[in-house]
C-alpha cells in the first residue's frame, strides 16, 4: 500500500458515500466531502470555517464541547477505534437526523490537533426500528 499515490486517497476521501468531517482544534470545520454533503445539505463552501454547530442540536452542544475539549486536552478521544457513536443532528433544512460516526485523533503539522469522523446517516433505519418496537408494543397488549 505504500505504493499509492496520496491524491489516490484523497480522491476516495472526498468521493466516499459516508460523511468525512474534519474540525480544527477550535471546532471549526475544515473538511467536508462529498458525503458529508449529501447527509445533512451544506455544501463544503456553505461550511468551510464555520463551527461545528451547524449540525448539533442546541440541547446537545454543551455535553458535546465539553467532551471535544477534554479529548483536546488529552489528546486522546476516549472512544476507541471499534466505538460508533449515534447521535441526533441537523440538516441543512432543518430537520433532525439520526447518524452514526466513528472519531479519530489527527496531529496537525504544528502540533496542534484535528479531529475527524466518519458519519453515515441511519435515520431511516432507526424509523424503522422505532416503527417495529410500536408495533410490538401493541401485539403485545
Amino acid at each position: 500500500m505504500e505504493h499509492l499515490h496520496p491524491e489516490v486517497v484523497l480522491g476516495m476521501a472526498a468521493q466516499a458515500p459516508d460523511g468525512i468531517v474534519i474540525i480544527d482544534g477550535d471546532g471549526l470545520i475544515r473538511y467536508w466531502n462529498q458525503g458529508a454533503e449529501r447527509i445533512f445539505g451544506f455544501s463544503a463552501a456553505d461550511v468551510d470555517g464555520r463551527s461545528l454547530d451547524v449540525i448539533i442540536p442546541e440541547k446537545h452542544r454543551k455535553r458535546h464541547w465539553d467532551g471535544f475539549q477534554e479529548a483536546m486536552d488529552r489528546g486522546t478521544s476516549k472512544y476507541g477505534e471499534a466505538d460508533l457513536l449515534n447521535v441526533p443532528a441537523l440538516a441543512a433544512d432543518g430537520r433532525r437526523i439520526s447518524i452514526e460516526f466513528s472519531v479519530v485523533m489527527l496531529p496537525a503539522a504544528d502540533g496542534g490537533l484535528y479531529c475527524g469522523a466518519v458519519i453515515r446517516d441511519v435515520t431511516a433505519r432507526r424509523e424503522r426500528e422505532r416503527e417495529l418496537m410500536r408495533r410490538r408494543a401493541e401485539a403485545a397488549v
